[in-house]
């Protein structure tokens, strides 16, 4: 390995950089804000030591979060510095740990063929321990135990540690002991375990931990602040008084608390170590000055912060857009048109993001982008209609349209736990095989010749509900139907009692279903009894739309979360509503409030060169509609970064109200639609009155405000595309 001159590590790096890379003090704090280049800092300081230092490469420890930035962290040194990767020691905490733990079985009192169980694995064997505890799925859901022993492990909790308080806490501790024991005695590791066991190793075995903390001179970490309590006491452990650590991170960058991560590890890490260094990387190297001005306004607004103020030396000078759509479908078609727009003029639709606080804001916004042929992608997640509690919901309904669908009856009859076991399910497939008939006709035949039993009354309590949401189906709208199955069938409930961030979103996805419903019914002209089959089809050809080849070049969509790390020349954040963004969990919590504000500090951080915030006077939950306040994060933007279109005070949002009543698609006024008037210009139809030639319909133009207009002496022209 030939030596490189100290200036050809550092030619490449700016003064914050080379401080950070090049410090003797061997308690470091990097705190790196977006954009400002803390990976090339890390990999350039594991190669001083390497270099400068005389450090072997096996004689380095560095962690990181995702395979991906361990993979880039070797590639990046390996070039640097040439050397083999394989005599590096980067990964993950969960690939470290494993490493370990392999090297160390038998101390670990693991059999040399310990297996890891990933989510599915775990979940099978924790349904396994609550029917043998006499408890059924509906009453113990698996998820439910799984969250409760992740969040005890990564608390460094065994079973006999946890904080029982309740009687339900009880329980689980319970489900947790004997699921604990199961693992122990068949040589099981889920995710969690792997940490625990190698904080556990150490722990028992002083002489190992000896051994590592003499052979690891130097340990790194990245993404610093997303550490949870288990990996920064594992941490403590490693570091002693003969080796270095430096840590990188950005408490302004904190967002993953709903998941276990610490912010308070990046404070204390200051006071747990003596004489800590902390250099700030804030030159960014992303964004425009405006950007990051609007970036650091809305994040002085936390407080306790370790404090940093990033700057550029890139001169754009355009504004960020603030738009305040009229509902939630204005606020979808002027992203989508100046998407568009962005496309026509050579923009590639890589560059291009659009960001939301929840999953189920993409419908509509996936459903113009299809309508307008743009291609895209969501990011890190599904599309709207290949959700499983999506499918679930649309099974249902098939099941309800035509009850000899055996591929919805399978998917259903448990959805949500209802009692019905696999081994009721296979004998139900026998008899439809054995005698020709669908399973549903199985199902009946099942109940009259079986005696009774818990299973044959859930059974004949399922059927009945299915076939009571079939009645009401001659009567009720479409949107009225999917609320009634939701219910009779306790599928929204299943989600929305389930405290989880994931049950959440599954919930708010169940409910934008409702609002597409609603939407569907007014926009297609269908006779009542067909309009369930014919919704049932189009969402088929929905959810098939994008099966073949890709573009290789699309928008992407995705949530704020799911945009940690990456960046794009042009970014819209949509949904930037009190109760949405910052969430309505979140608006009475002062520590969860900060971390919404961070979730928006990341968001805006991911714009290179255009930015544009949307929000909706109007928003549909379900199978209503409410007026919404604009979010205090864009009211914390000094309106001198700001370009706003459109934009109402907040007072204003009370007056409009949105009619919901039932136009036809063939009506080219229809409510939602956009108009044109040779005086008024561009507006939006909102509601209308009357009818022939006494109708009138109340516009909200662009530049005019709402007014109310006679449609025979308009002259009124329907812009039946795009606005461009």
């Amino acid at each position: 390995m030939d030596n490189m001159p100290a200036s050809s590590l550092l030619q490449s790096l700016n003064e914050a950089q080379c401080k950070a890379v090049t410090t003797d003090n061997p308690r470091l704090l990097i705190l790196a804000g977006a954009g400002s280049g803390k990976t090339r800092a890390l990999v350039h300081r594991m190669a001083w030591y390497v270099q400068q230092k005389g450090l072997l490469p096996s004689e380095i420890l560095a962690v990181t979060f995702t395979n991906k930035a361990a993979k880039e962290m070797q590639h990046r040194l390996s070039q640097l510095i040439q050397v083999d990767p394989r005599s590096l020691w980067v990964g993950t905490f969960h690939a470290i740990a494993h490493r370990l733990l392999r090297y160390h079985s038998q101390e670990a009192n693991l059999p040399d063929n310990f297996q890891i169980i990933d989510s599915e694995d775990q979940l099978r064997l924790i349904k396994q321990i609550v029917k043998q505890q006499g408890f059924d799925e509906e009453s113990m859901p698996a998820k439910k135990v799984s969250y409760f022993i992740s969040r005890n492990k990564e608390e460094a909790r065994r079973a006999n540690q946890c904080v029982v308080t309740t009687h339900e806490s009880q329980i689980l501790q319970a489900i947790y002991q004997q699921y604990e024991a199961m693992c122990f005695r068949q040589g099981l590791l889920d995710f969690s375990e792997l940490l625990l066991r190698a904080y556990d190793l150490w722990q028992q075995h002083p002489d190992i931990l000896a051994h590592y903390q003499q052979r690891f001179k130097h340990v790194l970490v990245d993404e610093f602040q997303d550490t949870n309590t288990i990996q920064y006491l594992w941490l403590k452990q490693l570091i002693h008084t003969n080796n270095a650590i430096t840590v990188v991170g950005d408490d302004d960058q904190s967002i993953y608390g709903w998941r276990g991560a610490k912010i308070e590890n990046i404070h204390q890490f200051t006071q747990d170590y003596h004489n800590v260094e902390v250099v700030r990387l804030e030159q960014n190297y992303r964004s425009t000055k405006v950007i990051l001005s609007a970036a650091n306004q809305l994040i002085s607004q936390n407080e306790g912060r370790l404090g940093k103020e990033l700057w550029t030396e890139s001169e754009g000078k355009e504004k960020i857009q603030v738009y305040g759509a009229f509902n939630e479908n204005d606020e979808a078609r002027f992203i989508v048109t100046q998407i568009q727009q962005a496309l026509r003029q050579g923009h590639d639709a890589q560059d291009i993001a659009v960001l939301y606080r929840s999953n189920a804001q993409s419908r509509i916004l996936e459903q113009l982008l299809r309508q307008y042929d743009i291609p895209y992608r969501v990011y890190g997640g599904m599309r709207f209609f290949e959700r499983s509690e999506i499918k679930d919901a649309l099974a249902y309904l098939r099941l309800v349209r035509h009850q000899a669908d055996d591929p919805a009856f399978e998917r259903v009859i448990n959805t949500p736990p209802r009692g019905i076991g696999e081994r009721t399910v296979e004998k139900i497939r026998e008899i439809a095989q054995t005698q020709q008939i669908s399973l549903w006709e199985a199902a009946a035949y099942y109940i009259e010749t079986t005696k009774g039993s818990k299973a044959v009354a859930q059974l004949t309590q399922f059927l009945g509900m299915i076939e009571s949401v079939r009645v009401a189906q001659q009567s009720y709208s479409l949107p009225r139907l999917l609320e009634f199955l939701y219910q009779q069938s306790g599928l929204l409930d299943y989600y929305q009692l389930q405290a989880s961030e994931k049950s959440e979103s599954k919930a708010e996805n169940l409910q934008e279903l409702l609002i597409a419903c609603q939407q569907y019914q007014e926009q297609v002209e269908a006779d009542p009894s067909a309009i369930l089959t014919q919704f049932l089809s189009d969402c088929a050809l929905e959810a098939g739309s994008e099966i073949g080849d890709q573009p290789s070049s699309v928008v992407q969509l995705m949530t704020l979360h799911s945009a940690k790390g990456l960046e794009f020349k042009t970014v819209f954040i949509a949904g930037l509503e009190e109760g949405l963004f910052p969430s309505r969990h979140s608006m009475q919590d002062k520590k969860k409030l900060e971390e919404e504000r961070r979730l928006c500090y990341v968001g805006i951080t991911r714009a290179m060169n255009r930015l544009t915030l949307s929000y909706a006077l109007r928003r549909g939950y379900g199978s209503y509609s409410a007026p919404t306040r604009l979010s205090r994060f864009v009211q914390e933007i000094p309106s001198a970064l700001l370009n706003k279109i459109n934009v109402s005070e907040p007072a204003a949002t009370q007056n409009i109200r949105v009619n919901t009543s039932t136009p036809k698609s063939n009506n080219p006024f229809a409510i939602g639609s956009w108009v044109s008037h040779a005086k008024f210009g561009e507006g939006m139809v909102l509601n209308q009155e009357g009818q022939g030639e006494s109708l009138r319909i109340q516009i909200q133009f662009k530049q005019a405000g709402c007014k109310w207009l006679v449609l025979s002496y308009a002259n009124l022209k329907p812009l039946d595309t795009l606005r461009n």
